[in-house]
């Protein structure tokens, strides 16, 4: 049975899951920019925090702002167990994890002031950064590139072994060509090099000083480019099938409720009635 089956809800409850859960009633829609909002403030909160100037001057200020937000968070979350058909289901899911872990750090330094528990205060303010995930409840469109991203994953994996094997070779390779003299110390050391040239970062700390060694980084940096396009090609090629796919399912006939429609479908392809 499914953990946010409303079918099981009456009264007050009912009302509070339409707000929380469904986006295409106009107080959800209120209540997830509210949310959104609230994240994208406290998430500004904790960057700030982490200028020692702004943390000296305003950190008493904002200490009660994280205190505001943490408090609307918490019953938020409260809220979000109470409305739902299961409520552990809820709890130890990948997005009510996500909820708690947004509230437990402004907690958990009441818990352990001096932090001897734990590494230090400043981690548990770091932590505050997952808030930021939890926008991704409200990007609904996520689930297409997530989808597109399981779908293409045995073809991104065939390419990076192919990528490491590339790197493998060229930078063993180039440990023979420039040695240990030119900073090539070692084939894991060259192999950083290749990894470094192939993705087109290029940090500089090593670079090839003889000719055949700058040759063969040319074509390792022309071959860059070209690896760079295949994964985005295949994961492009699946999210448009992925939004394809979800254009279909998304729409359904109004009159035998059935869905799998072709974009430019006119009617149901199911009892011939009219698609909206």
């Amino acid at each position: 049975m499914p953990i946010f089956d409303k079918t099981k809800l009456h009264g007050w409850r009912l009302t509070l899951h339409e707000v929380i859960y469904e986006t295409n009633t106009r107080a959800g829609k209120i209540f997830d920019v509210a949310l959104i909002v609230t994240i994208a403030i406290s998430t500004i909160l904790v960057m700030l925090d982490s200028v020692q100037s702004i943390h000296s001057q305003y950190g008493s200020l904002i200490r009660i702002f994280e205190w505001i937000i943490t408090g609307l968070f918490t019953i938020e979350y409260i809220t979000r167990i109470i409305c739902v058909w299961r409520p552990l289901r809820y709890v130890f899911s990948f997005y009510g994890v996500i909820d708690l872990i947004a509230i437990l750090p402004t907690y958990l330094r009441v818990l352990f002031p001096g932090g001897h528990y734990l590494m230090s205060v400043r981690a548990l303010r770091i932590l505050r950064v997952f808030r930021v995930m939890k926008l991704v409840l409200y990007m609904h469109k996520g689930e297409v590139i997530l989808k597109a991203l399981k779908a293409s994953g045995r073809k991104i994996i065939v390419f990076v072994f192919a990528v490491l094997l590339i790197v493998f070779v060229v930078g063993s390779l180039m440990y023979l060509i420039e040695g240990e003299a030119n900073g090539f110390t070692s084939i894991p050391r060259s192999v950083y090099w290749a990894i470094v040239t192939v993705t087109t970062v290029g940090y500089g700390d090593i670079s090839p000083q003889t000719p055949l060694g700058q040759a063969v980084a040319a074509i390792l940096m022309i071959l860059g480019y070209s690896i760079i396009a295949v994964p985005t090609g295949i994961v492009g090629v699946e999210v448009a099938g992925a939004m394809r796919r979800s254009s279909r399912q998304s729409r359904i006939c109004p009159s035998c409720k059935k869905s799998g429609h072709d974009e430019d479908a006119k009617y149901c392809k199911w009892c011939g009635d009219t698609l909206n």
